[in-house]
């Protein structure tokens, strides 16, 4: 769903300066009462579809070039979905078109832009915390130390991990997060607010040293536009840009290796670095290697776990240790948890070390000497 733009006196000039507003501006919450219209990819989902609504008395009504629109009570909206999610499967929620007008309203060609997949719909409506977490900026950035391997007890940066706030001062799991912005195409807007928030609490640290941000290829249609207020708060914080390491994550996720290579080129015309996340993980991660020529390479934490005891671990890493040192790319071995993993990866050349024998994320980043 486009965003919905809060003040329709906006200008081009202005939007320009701002940034991209797919990023910037919040959607509506879906309304709790109205008229929704679907618009199914065969006449069976339209059956099943009808056949289910029908049970719980909805008013329809034809919706233009052949859809459907149920008029849903307040009162009913949450059986409604229940209903759906019981009855269609998720393909068919997928390819079922939507949208949510005032009662006995036709669509206009100015709903045109909010017409998105049924799911999606659905899955917005569930989603109101998250939009007033953003909306509000209640979440924090905790900080988990990199070491240098050759000195374990030497920081070399940290990487900037996103906690949400509940309105009672609970902190939200990432996770749980990004899983609902993806549902609820939310993930630009919370890649953005996970970026910002990353600056913002290492600035107020007054931190040293690498700070990792972690971002999500997806959530980015255009550098320029995308990335521009991510740049201007580093500006505004003070830090070296050499010193802002931007960490691609959900490389699985990235079909576009091109739209991928503008990103990391963006990022490193203006001075910063950028990692590649979870390398070993999948065989996607490997062919990006020589695609992005990334300034680091992370090595996913399930190859690192057992690797001094696991000979098929050992040589798999080993190799891409050796192709990194090759290729004059730093590595950074995480997910350390024991002295033996620790002995490995320092011996068979691993720059850099993270994990929970070496530093537990926290609220407070450590001080980098």
């Amino acid at each position: 769903m486009l965003p919905i733009l809060a003040d329709n006196s906006t200008t081009t000039a202005h939007l320009e300066r701002r940034g991209c507003l797919r990023c910037e501006v919040l959607p509506e919450p879906v309304d709790v009462s109205g008229d929704l219209h679907c618009w199914c990819p065969a006449t069976h989902v339209a059956g099943k579809l009808r056949t289910a609504l029908s049970e719980l008395h909805l008013t329809t009504r034809p919706s233009p070039a052949g859809g459907v629109a149920y008029n849903v009570p307040s009162d009913k909206l949450d059986a409604v979905i229940a209903v759906i999610r019981e009855r269609l499967t998720d393909v068919e929620c997928q390819d079922t078109r939507a949208l949510m007008t005032k009662v006995d309203a036709s669509p206009v060609p100015e709903d045109l832009a909010r017409v998105e997949s049924l799911s999606r719909l659905l899955a917005r409506h569930g989603s109101g915390w998250l939009l007033s977490l953003i909306g509000e900026s209640r979440m924090t950035s905790f900080f988990q130390p990199i070491m240098h391997a050759a000195a374990p007890n030497r920081i070399y940066g940290h990487e900037a991990l996103l906690r949400g706030i509940t309105a009672t001062g609970e902190l939200v799991s990432p996770r749980l997060m990004f899983d609902a912005a993806r549902d609820a195409g939310l993930l630009f807007h919370l890649d953005l607010a996970a970026r910002r928030s990353a600056i913002a609490r290492a600035q107020q640290q007054e931190m040293r040293g690498a700070l990792f941000v972690n971002f999500s290829p997806t959530a980015i249609y255009d550098p320029a536009s995308c990335l521009r207020s991510t740049v201007a708060a580093v500006d505004q914080s003070g830090m070296s840009r050499h010193d802002v390491v931007f960490e691609i994550v959900e490389t699985d996720r990235a079909h576009n290796p091109k739209h991928l290579r503008n990103i990391l080129d963006y990022y490193r015309s203006a001075g910063f670095r950028v990692a590649l996340d979870d390398v070993g993980a999948g065989y996607s991660s490997l062919n990006l290697i020589h695609e992005l020529r990334p300034d680091l390479l992370k090595l996913d934490m399930e190859l690192i776990r057992g690797v001094d005891t696991d000979p098929y671990k050992a040589r798999l890493v080993a190799n891409l240790l050796d192709v990194a040192a090759a290729l004059q790319i730093d590595t950074l071995a995480e997910g350390i948890e024991t002295e033996g993993e620790l002995r490995w990866v320092q011996e068979n050349g691993a720059k850099y070390v993270q994990g929970f024998l070496l530093g537990r994320p926290s609220a407070t980043a450590c001080p980098v000497a």
